[in-house]
């Protein structure tokens, strides 16, 4: 894929079809240490250590519609070819989670992408499930958490186009403040 955030959502959208209700996604960056780490965790059904296994292999797939299925392997195949690493913990009945970490100066570094145009179209397509997005930089960190959205917005769909214009200017202020004031 061009940009990690197109992993990030193929990963999500892997644990809205394990039935999680909330979906962490973690992207912390930094410069000074040359690293970025993604985390997409969830509260879905969980994997054996079998289906752990097998979900690295691009001929697996529990999906019906394809044989293959590469998004998991190219997931960890960009990390890996950073000199980073790459790692899924699952437990049936209590979810999953995937962890990707990057050397970002490396040269074979994928870039990001719009990891806020992400977050917005998960929740945008998936209103019923609370997803927490934090995304941290040397200068700052902000947390955007739609169970407090729900708080506030009482009846109010999260995919109201009101609400997601909101999420996008919150997420795209909040990205400059942690940048430093301009975006990456």
């Amino acid at each position: 894929m061009r940009e990690l955030s197109l992993n990030v959502m193929d990963v999500a959208q892997n644990s809205v079809r394990a039935e999680a209700d909330l979906v962490r996604i973690t992207v912390e960056e930094s410069d000074k240490e040359d690293r970025l780490t993604i985390v997409i965790a969830d509260n879905g059904c969980g994997m054996t250590e079998d289906q752990v296994r097998q979900v690295i292999d691009p001929f697996f797939t529990t999906r019906t519609t394809r044989k293959v299925g590469l998004g998991v392997p190219l997931f960890k195949l960009s990390a890996e070819q950073t000199g980073g690493s790459f790692d899924i913990q699952s437990k049936v009945g209590e979810g999953t989670t995937t962890t990707a970490s990057y050397v970002k100066s490396h040269v074979d570094m994928t870039p990001l992408g719009d990891i806020n145009s992400t977050v917005k179209i998960l929740i945008q397509c998936n209103p019923q499930i609370d997803f927490i997005f934090t995304h941290s930089a040397d200068k700052g960190s902000f947390t955007l958490d739609t169970r407090e959205l729900r708080e506030v917005l009482g009846d109010v769909s999260l995919d109201n186009p009101d609400v997601l214009e909101w999420i996008g200017q919150y997420l795209e202020e909040n990205t400059q403040n942690i940048y430093g004031g301009a975006e990456n």
